[in-house]
C-alpha cells in the first residue's frame, strides 16, 4: 500500500504562483510514476486532467494543455514531488490530486487532492 499526502494549495490571485507537495510513503516499488492531475468544480464524474509526472528513473512528462507554466521537480530519495504552478489564471481553478502508479501489479493510488483557487 502507498498513502499520499499533498500539501500545497490554497488562495491565489491571477499571475501568482504556488507550489504544491506531495510525499509518498508505505511500501513503495523500484518502478513507479508520480504525478499531478486535477478536476475542476463542476467536473466531478469527468476524468480528471492530467497535468504531469515523473518516473522512477527520473523521466519527467507534462501535458501539452499546461503551456509550460507549470515545472514538476521530485526529490524521489524521499518519495515527494512538487508542483511549481506559475502565471495561473482562474481557469487554473481545481482539486488537484497526487497520483502514484505502480507498475508491481500494476496498482494505482491517489491522494484526498488540495484545492487551488485563481480569484481576484
Amino acid at each position: 500500500q502507498v498513502q499520499l499526502a499533498e500539501s500545497g494549495g490554497g488562495l491565489v490571485q491571477p499571475g501568482g504562483s504556488l507550489r504544491l507537495s506531495c510525499a509518498a510513503s508505505g511500501t513503495i516499488p523500484g518502478s513507479y510514476r508520480m504525478g499531478w492531475y486535477r478536476q475542476a468544480p463542476g467536473k466531478e464524474g469527468h476524468e480528471r486532467q492530467r497535468v504531469a509526472h515523473i518516473s522512477s528513473d527520473g523521466h519527467i512528462n507534462y501535458s501539452d494543455s499546461m503551456n509550460g507554466r507549470f515545472t514538476l521537480s521530485g526529490d524521489l530519495a524521499k518519495n515527494t514531488i512538487y508542483l511549481q504552478m506559475s502565471g495561473l489564471q482562474p481557469e487554473d481553478t481545481a482539486v488537484y490530486y497526487c497520483n502514484f502508479f505502480s507498475y508491481l501489479g500494476y496498482k494505482e493510488y491517489w491522494g484526498k487532492g488540495t484545492l487551488v483557487t485563481v480569484s481576484s
